[in-house]
């Protein structure tokens, strides 16, 4: 490339720019006195121009023409006797066009050094507000104020719709204290697609995504888009106030875990996505007629690939397109809480994809991955893993978390794979890790991370819930930070559901020797604020679904599977049902086409949905079944020795010991007429629900009649009733005079 000097460049300077090398553009272009300080000269870079003129911001008056320096675009030109900076416009003529802009380089950046220093410290919790793309007023003009993180790049410029791609136009100023790059544009609309190019610490150019863009393109692209100007106005603000007061130990809590990509899909062939204003009109009104108490959805930070369903996150703060606009999200959630259904988020901070556009190797260096790849590699799923350690990576992941609960008033989030994030050796051999600095194998930055996490969101969100998907037996998940505990409200009994679901595939006629399958969980279900789990994950990867994974014919699989979600609800712990569970889908979940509706037309699935919903119910009316889920003085066992018969008989007790429930539950196909079960309170007794009932599909062994209690100690109790008890099935008893409407 041919330079000379000129009175407005020095030549290396003038090379390096063109180059997209020189660092502090700042410096450079823009507004600035001259060498002498008599006068003041305006530089710009503008490829394609044929000239340039400048004009008063105030009145639009021209004050000078530029001189092009070289063929490239460069121009410059000094403002006559003018000695005080003013603002001005660029009249720029193009071979077709001629176009009126604000110049980037007159305005200072907008940075607020507290906002800088709590994100390098690692404690900012609202680092989406000044990074990503931000509508700001800057000295009363409106525009975008892009941000970045990239503390490694050599030159870091925007390029998207508004400046036809070119790097050379938009390059943003350096903090190299904090590794921030900055720069505010006028001259730019909501919806424009853009991205980051970036001159990476080996002198590469690579394109890089928005980290902090709250909107993204469909895929296959994945430009980040500059946010739109609708507010939202949200109706929720009692629920938010009640919720604020709730104790969510003590209240019921029926989880229905969705993929909104596959719950119900619309269009001429059935393959078109379900928007959110269609999932307004049926997903909340299902779900609220079915008597769940929680939403929690699958994740819907924007993702790439389909099949991974949510859980390999490019970006963390945009909803997906899949389903419409942030602003249509948010009437989602809003409509769900004016209808008294909470709403969870499935989130993923535990690893991230190596899509190019992503975060990996964000300037050219391992910025927001471990560098050694024992640290930084996941092996089982090719991911990247976080570096937990790093200040800035951290409040980039504090950010998010309080992004979706505070601006889209999600009720909680549910974080995934978190077992991985505690041990340094998971999935590894011992040749695949490394220990901590006391040499032990727990994630010591990861665990800090967690319980600063979640000590944060508490403080901030009151009567949320931050929930743990813990697949080991990693002690205090949920005790308290303070208690040295990782602090979640919530974990997953994953021990329960590997269990129980292993008991139920084996064939009555040998589950006395799988007894302990279904009562061990009562060693250890006081020991953590447990969700009784039947996920997505039981559903997939050649699993069956739950009805196939029951022997015998279709009648036996009904009836098991009615049992097992009755003493499932009866069992302490909270509940959580995947979709399509509710009505016994036969076929494995697909994420890429609606459950299977039409199994609805069917006695037998209809029973099952029927069957849910009523367990929701008396789920809820029942204070005993959920008031003490995390105490051992809620629960009490009568018999849970009966191996033989396959059979279990407990009690659930709330604060009111008066006002018991008793369950029992018969895995086997046998009807056991005249059958004793203990009682703790001389009162009349009656059936509530029994999973036998014709209504359900069942055989209709049921207990009609008010039962009146024998002074007759049974099973530990001062009190006795003789039922009949239904083959296959779970029979709910509790003393009058509450009856299910």
């Amino acid at each position: 490339m041919m330079t000379v000097a000129t009175p407005y460049f020095q030549q290396d300077s003038e090379i390096a720019l063109l180059n997209g090398e020189y660092t502090d553009v700042f410096s450079l272009l823009g507004m600035h006195s001259s060498s002498d300080n008599k006068g003041l000269i305006v530089r710009c870079l503008l490829p394609g121009a044929l000239s340039i003129d400048v004009l008063n911001a105030k009145d639009l008056r021209k004050v000078a023409s530029l001189e092009q320096v070289n063929q490239q675009g460069l121009f410059a030109g000094k403002m006559g006797r003018r000695v005080k900076p003013f603002a001005y416009l660029l009249r720029v003529q193009y071979p077709l066009c001629e176009q009126l802009i604000n110049d980037p380089y007159q305005f200072d950046s907008l940075l607020n050094p507290d906002d800088v220093y709590l994100f390098g410290e690692g404690s900012q919790l609202q680092t989406y507000h000044f990074q990503g793309a931000n509508w700001r007023e800057h000295h009363d003009v409106k525009g975008v104020h892009f941000c970045v993180w990239a503390p490694n790049a050599k030159q870091v410029a925007v390029v998207g719709d508004f400046n036809l791609w070119d790097k050379k136009r938009h390059v943003l100023r350096h903090h190299p204290a904090s590794g921030l790059w900055d720069i505010f544009i006028a001259d730019v609309e909501p919806d424009q697609h853009y991205k980051f190019a970036i001159c990476d610490v080996h002198g590469n150019e690579i394109i890089k995504s928005d980290p902090y863009a709250v909107a993204m393109q469909s895929s296959p692209h994945n430009a980040s888009k500059i946010p739109n100007l609708d507010h939202y106005d949200w109706q929720d603000g009692e629920w938010l106030t009640e919720r604020a007061s709730r104790e969510p130990h003590a209240q019921p809590m029926s989880i229905y875990e969705v993929q909104l990509a596959s719950w119900r899909r619309s269009g001429d062939d059935g393959q078109d996505y379900t928007d959110y204003s269609q999932l307004i009109a049926e997903l909340v009104p299902y779900v609220k007629e079915m008597g769940f108490t929680h939403l929690q959805l699958m994740p819907i930070s924007e993702y790439p690939f389909d099949g991974s369903w949510g859980y390999q996150p490019v970006g963390l703060f945009a909803p997906t397109y899949r389903f419409g606009d942030a602003n249509g999200l948010k009437a989602f959630i809003d409509e769900c809480h004016l209808q008294g259904i909470a709403v969870l988020l499935d989130w993923v901070p535990a690893h991230f994809p190596r899509d190019p556009h992503g975060l990996v190797r964000f300037d050219g260096s391992c910025l927001y991955e471990h560098e050694d790849p024992r640290r930084g590699e996941h092996p089982d799923w090719d991911t990247l893993i976080y570096n937990y350690g790093r200040a800035e990576v951290r409040s980039f992941l504090y950010s998010n978390a309080y992004y979706w609960l505070n601006e889209f008033h999600f009720d909680g989030l549910r974080l995934d794979a978190v077992s991985s994030m505690l041990y340094l050796d998971y999935s590894r051999t011992a040749d695949q890790w490394i220990p901590n600095e006391l040499g032990g194998r727990e994630n010591l930055q990861a665990i800090s991370f967690l319980q600063e996490l979640n000590a944060r969101m508490y403080q901030c969100f009151p009567g949320i819930n931050m929930i743990a998907e813990e697949s080991t037996a990693w002690p205090g998940v949920t005790q308290a930070t303070s208690n040295n505990g990782l602090g979640f409200g919530f974990k997953w009994n994953m021990g329960w559901m590997n269990d129980t679901l292993r008991y139920i595939s084996s064939d009555p006629l040998f589950r006395r020797y799988h007894h302990g399958e279904l009562t061990f969980s009562l060693v250890y279900a006081f020991t953590e604020q447990f969700i009784l789990s039947l996920s997505h994950d039981e559903v997939v990867h050649g699993k069956g679904s739950l009805l196939h994974k029951i022997p015998g014919d279709d009648w036996q699989k009904f009836a098991t599977l009615r049992a097992y979600y009755g003493f499932m609800w009866a069992h302490p712990g909270k509940k959580l049902l995947f979709m399509g569970n509710e009505f016994a889908q036969r076929n494995e979940w697909n994420h890429n086409q609606s459950l299977d509706w039409h199994l609805l037309n069917y006695t037998p699935h209809q029973g099952v949905q029927d069957w849910v919903r009523d367990l929701n119910q008396c789920y809820q009316q029942y204070p005993a079944l959920h008031q003490r889920d995390h105490y051992s003085d809620g629960f009490q066992w009568l018999d849970c020795n009966n191996a033989d018969d396959n059979i279990l008989v407990f009690c659930r007790f709330g604060i009111d010991k008066q006002q018991p429930v008793v369950i029992v539950v018969n895995m086997s196909p046998q009807v056991f007429h005249h059958f004793r079960i203990g009682v703790p309170t001389d009162q009349s007794y009656n059936e509530i629900l029994n999973s036998d009932h014709r209504h359900y599909g069942g055989s209709h062994v049921v207990n009609d009649a008010t039962y009146e209690i024998q002074a007759t100690e049974w099973q530990g109790m001062p009190y006795s009733l003789v039922i009949t008890v239904p083959p296959l099935g779970c029979s709910i008893w509790a003393p009058e005079p509450h009856e299910l409407p």
